[in-house]
């Protein structure tokens, strides 16, 4: 890792190796003060971003996540380059079994976006989902 200030937004994503590689897992990451700005207008554009990856053998260092999304407050993008950018951006680092990345945009003249783009590793198959009975929260507390 190279050494940087603590508070500098850049393009870097630090990762760390996964802790349970033998075991498909989801990570689920919300980041609600994403901002660029439009290119058409230099108007800031805001969105709460998601994003659902299973790891292989790395991960995505929080931090440096939170500073990656934080270097595009001054640039110019459209709404679905910068999600597809954001989401090679890390598959290119961690290379996943799986990523999704949503990105909710705040309206503008009255338009909602939401861009949703995905990445599946090459032969990846996905476990199964089991739906297992609902408990409500606390209810072996009640009588």
């Amino acid at each position: 890792m190279a050494k940087r200030s603590p508070t500098t937004p850049n393009k870097a994503l630090d990762v760390f190796p996964n802790p349970a590689p033998q075991r498909d897992f989801q990570i689920h990451i919300q980041i609600p003060e994403f901002t660029c700005l439009c290119p058409m207008t230099g108007q800031p554009d805001f969105a709460t971003l998601f994003l659902d990856y299973v790891p292989d053998r790395k991960c995505i260092e929080l931090k440096s996540l939170k500073l990656y999304t934080w270097s595009f407050r001054n640039e110019g993008a459209y709404h679905e380059k910068v999600s597809n950018q954001i989401l090679d951006d890390i598959v290119k680092a961690i290379a996943p079994r799986f990523a999704r990345l949503t990105a909710k945009w705040y309206v503008r003249g009255g338009i909602f976006t939401n861009v949703v783009a995905e990445h599946r590793k090459k032969g990846w198959k996905p476990e199964s989902r089991i739906d297992m009975a609902a408990f409500e929260p606390e209810s072996n507390l009640r009588g």
